[in-house]
C-alpha cells in the first residue's frame, strides 16, 4: 500500500503552507486568540475562495467533490500554524452531520452555503458532565405538535458563539435526535467561556424551549447517536492528522533551537542529552504521522477498519503531540515557559487536541471494544 501523497496533493500542501505562513504567522494568531470571535473573516473568506471549505463536499452539493486525503494535507498545516478558525467544526463536525444524515433538501440548502464561506456550522452535543458517549446526553426534544421543544445545556461547543447554525443532540422517547436550528432562535443563548487553548473557542449554549420544527429533525428520530459516532470518528482522525502537523513543528523548532544556543561554547544539539529527546521526538512525529495517514485513507475509502483505526490514531497522536510539546519547552529551557514564546501556544493546543471527543484513555476503550478485548 502507498502511502505517499500524489503530486497534486503536494501542490496543495505548498499552496496551503505559503498562505498560512502569509496570512497567519503566530503574531495573528495571538490577535485572533484575544478577539472575540476567535478568527479572521477576511482569512476565512479567502479559504472558502480557495476551495477549502467544500474541499470534501460532493459537487452535487457545491463542492469540488475531492477525498477525505486533500482536506488532510489541509488539516496538518493547519495543525502546524495554529489557525485560528471554525474549520473543524464546521466543515469537518457540521458538513459531516449533514452529509451523512441530512435529507436531500437539508443538503442543498446547507452545504452549498458551508462552501461559499456564507454559513459556519456548530455541533453542540456534550454537556457539563463532560461526556463523549451517548449516556452523556441529557438534553430533552419535548413533542410539541408535529416538531419539539428543546430545553437543556451544552458545553464545549467547538466554535458555538460564532456558527450560523447548530446541529444539536437531544434526547427523544426514540433515543438521541439530532436537529438542525439556526443558532439565532429566541431561547437560545451563547457565550464564550474560558479554556486553555484560546486557539480554539468554546462555548456554552443554553437552549430554553427552543421551537424545532418536524423538518429540523436530521436523520431519523432516535436515529442520532449512530451518525454521531461516525461523526466522532472522522473528527478523531481529523484531529490525529492536525496533531502531527503541529508536532512537526514543535520537532522542527527544538532541532532549530539546539543548533543555535550556545552553552560552554558549544551548540547545545551536540550534547547527548539533547540528541536523545530530538530523536525521540522524531521517532514520535513519523510514527504518528503513519497512524494519522492511515486513519486519513480509511476515512477517505469508506472502509471497514475505521472504527478500530480512529480512536488508536486520536489516542496515540494527541499524546505524541503533547509529548513533542513538552520537550520542545525542556529543550528551549527558561524562554520556553515564557508568554512570549510561541512554545506554550503548541503546548496548550496538544493538550486541549489530547482531551478533545475524550481523553487517550476513552479512545482505548472504544478500540478495546472493537477488537473485543
Amino acid at each position: 500500500m502507498n502511502f505517499a501523497f500524489s503530486e497534486e496533493q503536494e501542490f496543495l500542501r505548498e499552496t496551503a503552507r505559503r498562505f498560512l505562513d502569509d496570512k497567519c504567522p503566530t503574531a495573528t494568531v495571538r490577535e485572533l486568540m484575544a478577539s472575540e470571535t476567535g478568527f479572521d473573516g477576511g482569512i476565512w473568506a479567502d479559504m472558502a475562495d480557495m476551495g477549502w471549505l467544500g474541499l470534501a463536499i460532493p459537487e452535487s452539493y457545491g463542492g469540488a467533490g475531492f477525498s477525505f486525503l486533500e482536506t488532510t494535507v489541509l488539516l496538518e498545516e493547519m495543525g502546524r500554524t495554529l489557525l485560528p478558525a471554525p474549520f473543524l467544526s464546521t466543515v469537518i463536525l457540521g458538513a459531516n452531520a449533514v452529509l451523512l444524515a441530512g435529507s436531500e433538501e437539508q443538503k442543498r440548502a446547507v452545504l452549498p452555503s458551508v462552501s461559499e464561506g456564507t454559513l459556519r456550522l456548530g455541533l453542540a452535543v456534550t454537556e457539563p458532565a463532560g461526556r463523549w458517549d451517548e449516556a452523556g446526553i441529557e438534553m430533552l426534544a419535548v413533542p410539541d405538535g408535529d416538531g419539539f421543544r428543546l430545553s437543556g445545556m451544552k458545553s464545549f461547543v467547538i466554535d458555538g458563539h460564532t456558527a450560523d447554525m447548530l446541529v444539536v443532540a437531544a434526547r427523544t422517547d426514540q433515543g438521541v435526535t439530532l436537529f438542525l436550528v439556526d443558532a439565532g432562535l429566541d431561547g437560545i443563548d451563547r457565550k464564550v467561556v474560558d479554556s486553555m487553548d484560546q486557539t480554539r473557542k468554546l462555548a456554552e449554549i443554553n437552549f430554553t424551549d427552543v421551537t424545532a420544527p418536524a423538518a429540523a429533525v436530521l436523520g431519523s428520530v432516535g436515529g442520532g447517536w449512530e451518525t454521531l459516532e461516525e461523526v466522532y470518528r472522522i473528527a478523531a482522525v481529523a484531529l490525529a492528522v492536525e496533531s502531527v502537523g503541529g508536532a512537526q513543528k514543535v520537532l522542527d523548532m527544538a532541532v532549530e533551537y539546539a543548533k543555535v544556543r550556545i552553552q560552554f561554547g558549544r551548540p547545545i544539539g551536540s550534547f547527548q542529552a539533547i540528541k536523545h529527546k530530538c530523536a525521540d521526538m522524531l521517532v514520535g512525529v513519523e510514527s504518528a504521522k503513519s497512524a494519522a495517514y492511515y486513519a486519513a485513507w480509511a476515512v477517505s475509502e469508506d472502509n471497514d477498519e475505521l472504527p478500530i483505526v480512529a480512536p488508536l490514531a486520536k489516542s496515540y497522536c494527541t499524546e505524541k503531540y503533547f509529548s513533542a510539546a513538552a520537550e520542545n519547552i525542556q529543550i528551549h529551557g527558561g524562554i520556553g515557559f515564557t508568554w512570549e514564546h510561541d512554545a506554550h501556544l503548541y503546548l496548550k493546543r496538544s493538550k486541549s487536541s489530547e482531551l478533545l471527543f475524550g481523553d487517550p484513555s476513552y479512545h482505548r476503550v472504544l478500540l478495546a471494544d472493537q477488537i473485543g478485548i
